[in-house]
């Protein structure tokens, strides 16, 4: 098991939510840290809750951990104007990697849009794509590029337009393939498990795009699991003293640090009396 620290930034909404759920139920990982303007309504042993303001977000605001998960994104309905769009999906994460590199982050991964490019006729590709340059130019130690098509799942607010094309992309689903395969629509919850799957056991080089086609098909790997023999299970008498002893596993969070505590306690088994049952 590893002693895996991470922080996520964007953690209320439809993906970045189901991402700090997976994070804490991860064994690889002893600390989640989640930097955001309201209060999550999900809680665990291992959640570190920081509301800030991104206008005044500091660097001393960002500790160090092994990744940093970018899932701010909003839409320019929702945010009101052009300007304050552009604030959220472009101007934050930018100065997050900026304070994340700082810090010694050496692994950014951020959610930008499929078709992103800063050339693009659409505006709202045309900011992811600029966020992506962007990110590139800052020479971040390691940048994933996660590109999600339309993303599903139960959010808390009602979207009309997204939610029609939801129910488009259903229906053409099955005539999505070949280089359309792409476009077909992704459950948030699968971008989340990606974006982990990633972190652990993906590609090592500076920048990576992942399309949303590949996304949909990360696993994790399989684990073969270790054949014990009987008799190492069932022969006490050939283990070291040291080995029956039981132990409480303590997590230091500051240092990111595994401490055991030796807890000195015989282990009695009760036998049957011959002939009792």
């Amino acid at each position: 098991m590893s002693m895996r620290a991470a922080i996520v930034i964007g953690a209320t909404g439809l993906t970045g939510s189901s991402l700090v759920e997976q994070l804490c139920e991860n064994d690889e990982y002893v600390s989640v840290t989640i930097i955001a303007r309201r209060k999550p309504i999900f809680t665990h042993p291992k959640l570190e809750v920081k509301i800030r303001d991104f206008d005044r977000i500091e660097e001393k605001d960002i500790e160090f951990a092994h990744e940093l998960y970018c899932c701010l994104g909003t839409t320019i309905k929702k945010a009101g104007s052009r300007e304050v769009f552009e604030k959220v999906d472009f101007e934050y994460p930018l100065a997050i990697a900026s304070l994340a590199k700082k810090r010694g982050i050496p692994h950014f991964l951020v959610i930008t849009a499929m078709g992103a490019n800063e050339n693009s006729p659409f505006y709202y590709n045309r900011v992811k794509g600029k966020l992506e340059h962007d990110l590139v130019e800052l020479g971040l130690q390691r940048l994933s590029i996660i590109r999600p098509s339309l993303l599903v799942g139960d959010r808390d607010e009602f979207r009309l337009g997204e939610k029609a094309g939801e129910k488009l992309l259903k229906f053409a689903q099955p005539l999505l393939i070949g280089p359309f395969k792409r476009s077909r629509a992704i459950e948030a919850s699968q971008v989340a498990k990606a974006m982990i799957i990633i972190a652990l056991y993906g590609k090592k080089q500076p920048v990576t795009i992942y399309p949303s086609n590949e996304l949909a098909t990360l696993q994790y790997p399989e684990i073969p699991e270790e054949d014990a023999s009987r008799e190492t299970l069932f022969h006490w008498d050939k283990l070291e003293e040291g080995e029956k002893v039981n132990r409480d596993v303590i997590i230091n969070r500051d240092k990111f640090k595994m401490e055991e505590t030796v807890i000195d306690k015989e282990v009695h088994f009760q036998h049957r009396e011959q002939g009792k049952k």
